[in-house]
This record gives structure tokens, C-alpha cells and sequence, in this order.
């Protein structure tokens, strides 16, 4: 799932050492090897000369990554590069997995892209070389991708060439997400309006509109188009699809419309067969929305008749269908951009009737995924090298704004970032999955292990209140060291036995359930870590835990106090269960304590496991 954006994705290597490199990337859908050095490998071996193998499986393959000298690599694909748009994304490996350059297809390839993860997952250092890393920006050529947003016309070279200088570029937007535009970096060199008597460098469109522009101006200029037109469309039986795609052409010509902003097709469920209708939504990648004629029924339109309504038991189908696929009929005045307009075609059975609505949010066309990231305590060594990947992979990374800091260097050039406060467990998760819905890659980031005391039970809470399918959007949980590991690993092996994690904040949880869960496991003699001991209104709960195991536990067992596991302000503290309140503790600390056979020795504490048939001496 980390690297479906990449496939098909393919790896060739030419020596013993550089296949070993590629082996370490499970996620390549073929990885190919010269005969001599395949057998005993998961490489498929190629017969002949590279140069021929490559050229037979160019055209196949949406990202390689070689394990070869990169003027090796240079030579081998020169002859086969024909456009940016097209070729693959290159990246190369270096033998010794130190470095993961990014070659061919920065942008629009998403070379740049698959080299960090790659590094990532290598261990290794990412080369990017575009200017728009270096400046923290997406490519203009990429910016609208994660949005759905379809390229139009333009001069890319000449937009991109004025934003690498940090020229002044004007941004004209006039449909879509402006999210975009919310995270960019303090010095980026975007205007939304060039002051009087001032002159931009480039500039861009962000328009449902076509625009044309004058041949002989140097401005560089280009456009994207958001998806945000639906086609309302209502037609008669046996109309062909010549015709509806005539009859849109017309309209989107004469209103000066450009049809990559077409988002989708809407109708009556009548006319969900209808072969004509299919056929020109199957043609053009449109996805067909239906709606039943009580549905259309109650949509307010400017153009109702009387005869489509004794004839389908709607008074409208292309108004209203438009209107409700674009969300403007639960709109206080909804509002067409083309009324309805009847076409018909000579020597062509049927007719068509079509309406367009704009939509506030544009159709992305994506599947949208959520990723509940652990993140563990904090320093990126101790976050595995699957959660490095997925929050540098996300469209967008949420999560509470310490732990946004703390994983910043994974962050990447043109991401959404929101940073909210620690309160606000709720609003992230319903901001998450109203993201990943709509069709946006999430990751949604916890300390620790996010299924323990993290976001992943919330946000899965969330979805199954709202009839979650278990599909739609996608869920995939990345587990991180907890914060009782993480402890643990500080003081020793105080976790060789049965343990238990228990929280005492009473924010979620009444205080009487918590005790109960206290008295249950001292008695029950369970190696214990409690979270959230202590805050600055919340000061007694740690005393009354420690009353309740000290009547079950004697004075001396050990207790270890963990602030802050391997982050620059870690505090260690190893005490006893009589001392523990002359330590201090905070909402940071985790508690571990001892059972009746753990010890200490020389600062660490273990507790045994039975291995060598002894227990502590009780006193």
C-alpha cells in the first residue's frame, strides 16, 4: 500500500552486491538480474544485453530503480526518454545503500517521491536535485495532484524557471482546495494579487475555465483545472453516445469550459443502462451518479417541465441531477453554471438535455486511505522504518503539535501539515477521516504505538458511527514502540513477566473503574506500567495508586520513572514503591512498578521469569 503510487515498480541490479541492496525493497513488482548472478535470489533472470531487456520492458514499468553506476544509467535510458509526462520515474541505488539519487522524473514521475522512501526504507540519504526541494515547495507541475486536478495548457518550463529564481508568481484561483496554499513555506513566492503598476513572473490559473492565451506574450503562464463540473444529463431512449459527447463539446465551447474540469456525469436511475449514456461515461473516465426521481423531485431548478415530469415523475432530471452531485441543492440558492440545454443531432437517433453545476469541493478521483501512524517515543531511530515511510508518503500528517515536531525531518517538500493542540483528539480524527473520504492519502500520527492510548481506536470509533464499510475509506495501522517499551528498555527488563498498562487520567474513564483495575492487579502481582500519572489539576491519583499497591506489595519493590524516553530531556529515575511521590512525576513520566519478584541491580531493574528457578527474598 506504501508504494502503490509507484507500480508497476521494477528494480534491476547487474552485480551480487547491488541485488542484495534490491532485495530490501519487498515492494518491487519484479526485480530483474543477469543470468549469471539470479539463481538462488527472488531476481527473475534476463537473457542478452541490458540495454536490449530495458528497452522491451520500458514501456511497461511506471518507476525503475537501478543498483548501477548513474552515468551507467545515464547511457542505458537516454534513447528510450520521450517526455516528462510519460517516462517512468528513474532512481539509483548506489551498492553500498548509502545514497538514493533521484534521476529521471522528479515531478511528475514521482522520482522524488520514491527516492525518500526508498532512503527510508535503506537507511540510506535521499539526492533530490529540483529546485522546488530546496525551496520546501511542490512542483507546479505536481501541485494539483493529490487534489485530482487535471494539467491544462501552458508553459510549464517558463512557470517553473520564474518560481526557482523565487520570482514574484501570481496565482489566479478560481475553483478547488486552497489547502495548497495554507501550508506553504514563509518566503514562497506566490501572490494572490499583483499591486498596481507591478508585473508578475509567471503566472498560474487554478479554473474550471479555458483559458486561451496570446501566442506572442512572454508571460509564462499555466493552468490547472480542478475537477469541480457536473454533467447533468438527461436523454431519450437509444440516444448514442456520438451525440451526448457532441452535445458536450458544444456547451463547453460556447461557455468557454475547460472539459478537464469535468468532475462527473449525473442522471435519473432510469437511466442507469442506458447504452449511449455508459458508453460516453465509460469512454471519458467519468463515474455516473444516479438519482431516483423522489430525489430530483424536491431539487429547486429554474427550468421545470411538466411533461418530463409525467413521463419519469420528476420535473427535472439534468438541473436537478447537476444540482445534487454538486452539493449545491442542500445550498440556500443553488445556482447552475449552464441551464439546461437540448441537443439533438441530424442522422443521430435521440436527444440529449444537459445542465452543469460547479462544486465547491472538486472530485479527486482518488481513493482515499487512512494510515494511523505509531510513531514510538519520539527520536526517529526508534520509529520503524514502515511509519518513516508512510507519514513521508501521506498527502497530509496530522496530529498533536509536539509530535508534529518531532518528526519534522520526515516530513516532506509541499505536504499538509495540521498541527492541533492535545485537546483536540476529536476534531483530528473527524478532520482525518473527512480527508481520507473525500480521497486524500492521511496519516494520522500518536507517540507510542497508536493503537495503545493513541488515535487509531478513536478514529476507528469514529468511522464505525458512521457505517464504515471497512473499504472505503482504506485503514492500515503502523505500530510503534509504546511507551511502556520504550521505559522498560531504559531501565533494564522490568516487563519479563505478566504486565499490565493502566491509565490514570479520569477524563474518559470514571475514577472508580480505574481503582478497581489498580486493586486487580496489585493483588493479582502484575508488573505494572501506569500512564498519565499525574498533571497539574490532576494530583491525587498517583497517592491513591500507591496506597493501593503498597497493600499488596512491600515498600522496597522497584520503581522506575521514565520522562520523556529518548528525547533530549529524558529523565531516568530508579526508586522504590515507600518513595515513589519523592520523585517528580508529570503527565510526560511513565511509571513502571515491580512485581514481588523484581529486583535491582546496580541502577536496572529485572524482573525474573523463572529461567534460573529463583525469586526475590521478601523483607
Amino acid at each position: 500500500m506504501l508504494f502503490q503510487d509507484f507500480q508497476p515498480l521494477a528494480g534491476i541490479a547487474t552485480t551480487q552486491r547491488g541485488l542484495q541492496q534490491l532485495q530490501r525493497l519487498p515492494e518491487l513488482s519484479a526485480l530483474w538480474a543477469p543470468a549469471a548472478i539470479a539463481p538462488g535470489t527472488t531476481a527473475t533472470p534476463y537473457q542478452g544485453s541490458l540495454k536490449d531487456h530495458l528497452a522491451a520492458v520500458w514501456p511497461g514499468q511506471k518507476s525503475l530503480v537501478f543498483c548501477l553506476a548513474t552515468g551507467a544509467v545515464v547511457r542505458l535510458i537516454a534513447p528510450l526518454l520521450q517526455d516528462k509526462a510519460t517516462d517512468p520515474a528513474i532512481v539509483v541505488v548506489d551498492e553500498a545503500g548509502q545514497y538514493v539519487i533521484s534521476l529521471v522524473g522528479g515531478h511528475q514521475g514521482g522520482a522524488d517521491r520514491l527516492t525518500q522512501v526508498i532512503a527510508l526504507q535503506l537507511g540510506a540519504t535521499p539526492i533530490l536535485t529540483g529546485a522546488a526541494n530546496h525551496l520546501g515547495l511542490a512542483g507546479v507541475d505536481v501541485l494539483g495532484t493529490p487534489f485530482g486536478w487535471r494539467k491544462g495548457e501552458g508553459d510549464w518550463t517558463g512557470v517553473s524557471a520564474a518560481i526557482a529564481r523565487q520570482a514574484v508568481v501570481e496565482v489566479i484561483q478560481e475553483a478547488g482546495s486552497t489547502l495548497w496554499q495554507d501550508h506553504l513555506p514563509a518566503d514562497h513566492p506566490f501572490v494572490g494579487e499583483v499591486k498596481a503598476g507591478a508585473k508578475p513572473a509567471a503566472r498560474i490559473w487554478i479554473t474550471p475555465i479555458q483559458r486561451k492565451f496570446a501566442p506572442d506574450s512572454n508571460l509564462p503562464r499555466v493552468q490547472w483545472h480542478p475537477r469541480v463540473l457536473w454533467l447533468g444529463i438527461g436523454c431519450e431512449r437509444g440516444t448514442s453516445q456520438t451525440v451526448i459527447a457532441q452535445a458536450v463539446e458544444r456547451v463547453f465551447q460556447a461557455y468557454h469550459l475547460a472539459p478537464r474540469a469535468i468532475a462527473g456525469v449525473a442522471t435519473i436511475d432510469l437511466k442507469a443502462d442506458e447504452v449511449g449514456l455508459v458508453e460516453f461515461c465509460r469512454k471519458q473516465g467519468f463515474p455516473l451518479r444516479c438519482f431516483s426521481a423522489s430525489e430530483l423531485k424536491i431539487v429547486t431548478v429554474p427550468n421545470p417541465s411538466k411533461i418530463v415530469e409525467a413521463e419519469v415523475g420528476t420535473p427535472s432530471v439534468a438541473e436537478a441531477a447537476a444540482l445534487l452531485a454538486s452539493g449545491q441543492a442542500n445550498q440556500e440558492s443553488p445556482e447552475l453554471r449552464v441551464t439546461k440545454q437540448v441537443f439533438r443531432q441530424e442522422g443521430e437517433p435521440g436527444a440529449v438535455t444537459l445542465a452543469i453545476a460547479q462544486a465547491d469541493r472538486e472530485f479527486t478521483g482518488r481513493s482515499g486511505q487512512l494510515w494511523l501512524v505509531g510513531t514510538g517515543p519520539g527520536r526517529l531511530d526508534q520509529i520503524t522504518p514502515a511509519a518513516q515511510t508512510a507519514i513521508a508518503q501521506a498527502d497530509v500528517v496530522i496530529g498533536y503539535s509536539l509530535y508534529i515536531d518531532l518528526i519534522r525531518p520526515l516530513l516532506r517538500s509541499g505536504q499538509i501539515v495540521e498541527a492541533l493542540p492535545i485537546t483536540q483528539e476529536r476534531q483530528r480524527a473527524e478532520r482525518a477521516i473527512d480527508l481520507a473520504t473525500w480521497g486524500l492519502t492521511v496519516a494520522v500520527v500518536s507517540s507510542g504505538d497508536c493503537g495503545i492510548y493513541g488515535m487509531a481506536g478513536l478514529v476507528l470509533e469514529q468511522l464505525c458511527t458512521q457505517g464504515w464499510d471497512g473499504k472505503t475509506p482504506a485503514v492500515q495501522v503502523f505500530p510503534g514502540i509504546t511507551a511502556l517499551q520504550s521505559a522498560a528498555s531504559r531501565v533494564g527488563a522490568p516487563l519479563m513477566h505478566d504486565f499490565c498498562a493502566i491509565s490514570l487520567s479520569d477524563l474518559l474513564t470514571p475514577w472508580n473503574m480505574i481503582e478497581q483495575r489498580l486493586r486487580a492487579a496489585a493483588q493479582a502481582d502484575f508488573v505494572v506500567a501506569l500512564y498519565n500519572p499525574k498533571s497539574q489539576t490532576r494530583t491525587q491519583q498517583i497517592a491513591l495508586a500507591q496506597e493501593i499497591f503498597l497493600s499488596h506489595r512491600p515498600t522496597s519493590t522497584p520503581v522506575a520513572l521514565v520522562r520523556s524516553a529518548y528525547r533530549e530531556d529524558e529523565q531516568v529515575t530508579i526508586t522504590t514503591l515507600g518513595e515513589l511521590l519523592e520523585a517528580p512525576i508529570d503527565m510526560m513520566t511513565t511509571v513502571l512498578i515491580g512485581n514481588q519478584s523484581s529486583r535491582t541491580q546496580a541502577g536496572w531493574i529485572v524482573t525474573p521469569r523463572g529461567y534460573l528457578g529463583f525469586t526475590r527474598d521478601e523483607g
